[in-house]
């Protein structure tokens, strides 16, 4: 007995929904076709490297500012709150903090400015802060730094 066997086209150019499709695909499917050759995309890997290291070195530095800035405020908040002062201060209002040359060694908060000092003996400006609604200092004006 001989099996009634079919036979079965190549898998390559023949789908079971749309039967011969070797003129769509895209990719040659005969001897004859163009030889299928990988692109060199060593220039594109290289570019993409460069790309993605510009825009992370911009951001590191973004950050690292961001950091710089913490910390600097974080040291004035430190200076100010380790000051002495016996008042409550007022949100929004400006403060000066003097260092007393020596006495007492602590600095101190002050709601005079440098002009009402008159350039009193022994009191150095350090800077003007204000406090705002989260109870943190900030700098408003640093004295100049003096080298």
């Amino acid at each position: 007995m001989k099996e009634n066997k079919k036979k079965k086209p190549d898998s390559i150019v023949f789908d079971e929904e749309k039967g011969y499709n070797a003129a769509v695909l895209p990719y040659g499917t005969s001897v004859g076709a163009p030889a299928i050759k990988l692109d060199n995309i060593s220039g594109w890997k290289e570019q993409g490297t460069m790309m993605v290291n510009k825009e992370l070195k911009i951001r590191f530095k973004e950050l690292e500012d961001q950091y710089i800035k913490l910390v600097e405020e974080h040291r004035w908040n430190e200076l100010v709150y380790a000051a002495e002062f016996n008042f409550e201060p007022v949100i929004g209002q400006i403060y000066y903090l003097y260092d007393r040359g020596g006495v007492k060694g602590k600095p101190f908060l002050s709601m005079i400015t440098p002009e009402e000092w008159g350039g009193k003996k022994g009191m150095e400006f350090i800077g003007s802060f204000a406090l705002n609604h989260n109870r943190k200092w900030i700098l408003q004006e640093a004295a100049p730094q003096t080298s």
